[in-house]
């Protein structure tokens, strides 16, 4: 679930890929990076930590050119160092080439075994990387097909950007899992993970790209390719649920307007005998206002966020995560003592979060704390980028509603149904991932050691 941005042909590219990785820090805060291509060479700068930390003035000085694509990484494959923060680059046959990707594959291990059993030298652990490996074996005078030729060897869930000497290229995978739109700044094509990136810059949304296209931006024009492989769309419905940001669109539709028609689907579907409607911030704030605005309760803000810590769902480590939910949360006193709460988040995945804020709720005086979640259980880990990675820290996965209703220590909890999710985006239904609800993966892992991660789900299970 990163963040990418890259442009093409516009003076200060860097300075304008910064700002789009800006806009997109929401998606992963581990490590950021960016690589900009002078006309002679690349330059490439990154480190560990958020985009303003480690793009200071003088660091973008050193990225000149005007093509230029950057990475702000939320890891789920390849572990939480420096060597393993994108852009990857490399030199090869057909000369340099960088690389971005948002997703995550699942046949990664196979093919670099492969690979290394046949000579190549990886030098990180990403499964990123492989990509690159796949290229290097099949050079082509059209660095275009030799990319596409590569993109036919892995499956899973990519959006990338790949920056060479003479275009930049952008692909999504035929599934469409992650999200990728193109866009123009003044003449100038742009590629981003979401919507709000273009907002920022004041560039104009042209279209999303078509899963399996691959799209090449190069001598002022723009060209549309197709990979060979051909799926049904399977798009990541949780970027609606939590993972994007609400001024964003996605899959044709206004990420805040399918939040609050879920917070509006759950109030039907699980309604309270309650004072006020709580939302947890961020993620849980458009839901909240649908779910008042259809019961009839008032909205309270009575949790506020300190905005200078990050979200705590993404942080690598279990031990930051439960520290982030101290110092990132803190109660309205005044505007929960003595009420009937209804306390609206977007999931619960492993459960602890959960209860802290329910806890924090009731010391903070209120009567009762009616929990409603604005999606289905999670009970399946995810294959495609999301950071589940063992089904057995899913506690939807082994525990009742009832249980996972004690365990939070609220007075009741509901979650809206499947059914009345996917009725809250407007695309068909079946062109939505669902797998972290269901346990049905339309694109199931080849790899063996990835399998033992990631169970798929047994049959009659």
């Amino acid at each position: 679930m990163c963040g990418i941005f890259g442009i093409e042909g516009c003076d200060d590219a860097a300075n304008l890929t910064y700002l789009g990785l800006y806009a997109l820090q929401h998606r992963g805060q581990e490590s950021t990076g960016m690589v900009s291509w002078d006309g002679l060479q690349l330059h490439l700068e990154r480190g560990m930590g958020h985009v303003s930390d480690i793009f200071k003035e003088k660091v973008i000085a050193r990225l000149p050119g005007r093509r230029a694509i950057g990475h702000t990484r939320y890891s789920t494959a390849g572990s939480s160092v420096v060597a393993n923060a994108q852009p990857i680059a490399v030199k090869t046959s057909m000369g340099p080439v960088s690389i971005v990707h948002n997703g995550n594959l699942v046949n990664p291990n196979g093919i670099r075994e492969r690979l290394e059993l046949e000579g190549s030298i990886f030098q990180t652990t990403s499964d990123t990387e492989v990509i690159l490996h796949l290229m290097a074996r099949k050079p082509s005078a059209d660095i275009v097909e030799s990319f596409i030729a590569a993109l036919e060897e892995v499956r899973g869930a990519y959006s990338l950007l790949l920056v060479t000497d003479t275009c930049l290229i952008a692909a999504r995978d035929p599934n469409g899992f992650r999200p990728l739109v193109l866009g123009d700044l003044d003449g100038c094509p742009c590629f981003a993970s979401e919507t709000c990136a273009f907002d920022l810059l004041g560039a104009r949304l042209v279209r999303e790209l078509e899963p399996g296209e691959v799209v090449v931006a190069r001598n002022g024009r723009v060209e549309s390719y197709r990979l060979p492989q051909r799926a049904e769309p399977t798009r990541c419905i949780f970027e609606h649920v939590y993972f994007a940001r609400p001024d964003s669109r996605l899959f044709g539709d206004s990420v805040a307007q399918t939040r609050l028609r879920m917070g509006a689907r759950l109030a039907r579907e699980a309604p309270a005998a309650a004072d006020i409607v709580v939302p947890v911030p961020d993620s849980g704030l458009y839901a909240g206002m649908g779910y008042s605005r259809e019961s009839g309760l008032p909205l309270e803000f009575g949790i506020t966020r300190n905005h200078y810590v990050g979200r705590t769902f993404i942080e690598p480590k279990q031990s930051i995560r439960n520290f982030g939910v101290k110092i990132k949360l803190n109660p309205v006193k005044e505007l929960l003592t003595g009420k009937r709460v209804v306390l609206l988040d977007d999931s619960i995945v492993r459960g602890t979060t959960s209860r802290k804020i329910v806890r924090m709720i009731r010391e903070a005086g209120a009567a009762e704390v009616h929990l409603r979640i604005s999606a289905p259980p999670t009970e399946w880990p995810c294959h495609y980028g999301i950071d589940t990675p063992n089904r057995n820290e899913l506690i939807a996965a082994h525990h009742s509603l009832e249980e996972i209703r004690g365990y939070v220590e609220a007075d009741s909890l509901a979650y809206l149904s499947l059914d009345g999710m996917l009725g809250s985006v407007s695309g068909p239904r079946d062109s939505y991932c669902t797998a972290c609800w269901t346990g049905d993966y339309r694109v199931v892992p080849e790899d063996r050691r990835q399998a033992e991660l990631f169970p798929i789900r047994a049959e009659g299970e």
